[in-house]
């Protein structure tokens, strides 16, 4: 299918971010904050870590020993094993080879620029966790549907029921873009730019193409900045009870908190975000945009601090 922002028929087209890897010094250490993050171990061997959420993806974090802590890579589904066929033929892309991780599948494995290792997969097999709903209806000025029932939130770790998105910081903003664009098919949603009259992107939201079928409004952001690595990765839970919620739970289990709860700008979710015990930003995230084919991206020359509407802004050092 052609890119119609970019005229180029791309490799593969994702159908999902499925999940990130991250290296790490302690993956006990890893597991028991992500627990209280709302994820749910799936496999532990001396040297990988596996962690998934409620949905029907069979992980969505992958957590490698090492001497050091650093950001490896994101996986993506693809619909089609012709899609795989045609990633493994381009540079930097290994063969097709089964995955060994939770849910099996095939996988290629691919070099993007400066490093990053991203994963085009298929065929994996996985089904959701049973776990209660903690959705519920909300009694708001005109439709009062909740009648003759309270409200009864525990502070507990949220259940998380997927990936979001992950953010990259990197040198070079327009050769990844273009590399995930000609890859897995993903399109802008909006650009940040320095000036109002600029059309010259310095950071892009990157979502799947899915045409007239509603997708998340990004599922990668990509921003210049004159370095390589990650910024944060965001993971969806319930609604905003779940997410509160799971703010007082790490407070009581004494996570450190970056900033939240807000509502960004760009997006719109409503946010919150910590630090993992390696220094890694993460986030919740509920009530975020979604799109189709007839949204069209927006060049925003907003400040750091005008990117969230309401609640806690980031620190000065969120953006670096």
């Amino acid at each position: 299918m052609l890119n119609k922002q970019t005229d180029v028929a791309p490799a593969a087209n994702a159908a999902g971010l499925s999940y990130v890897v991250y290296q790490v010094t302690d993956l006990f250490t890893a597991q028991h904050f992500l627990e209280d993050f709302g994820l749910t171990r799936v496999m532990i061997t001396e040297d990988r870590l596996f962690m998934r959420g409620v949905g029907s993806d069979a992980y969505l974090y992958e957590a490698r020993l090492g001497d050091h802590c650093s950001f490896i890579g994101a996986g993506f589904s693809v619909s089609s094993l012709a899609e795989l066929e045609a990633l493994s033929l381009l540079p930097g892309s290994r063969p097709i080879e089964p995955s060994d991780a939770p849910g099996a599948g095939l996988q290629v494995r691919m070099l993007a620029p400066e490093g990053f290792e991203i994963t085009a997969l298929f065929g994996q097999n996985a089904a959701p966790l049973a776990t209660a709903s903690s959705a519920r209806a909300l009694n708001m000025n005109g439709a009062k549907p909740r009648i003759n029932s309270s409200v009864r939130i525990q502070r507990q770790a949220g259940d998380v029921l997927r990936l979001g998105h992950f953010v990259l910081r990197v040198k070079d903003h327009d050769a990844m873009v273009t590399w995930f664009n000609e890859r897995l098919g993903l399109i802008a949603s909006d650009y940040l730019v320095a000036t109002p009259d600029s059309q010259r992107a310095l950071a892009t939201f990157l979502r799947c193409d899915h045409g007239q079928h509603l997708v998340d409004h990004h599922c990668l952001f990509v921003i210049g900045a004159g370095e390589t690595g990650v910024h944060h990765c965001s993971f969806e839970v319930e609604d905003f009870d779940a997410l509160a919620s799971a703010h007082d739970y790490l407070e009581q289990r004494g996570a450190r908190l970056v900033c939240g709860i807000g509502r960004h700008l760009l997006g719109s979710q409503i946010y919150d975000y910590w630090l993992d015990p390696f220094g890694f930003r993460v986030e919740h995230y509920t009530d975020g945009d979604v799109v189709d084919a007839e949204h069209r991206p927006g060049f925003h020359a907003v400040t750091a601090e005008e990117t969230t509407q309401w609640g806690m802004p980031p620190p000065p050092d969120f953006f670096t």
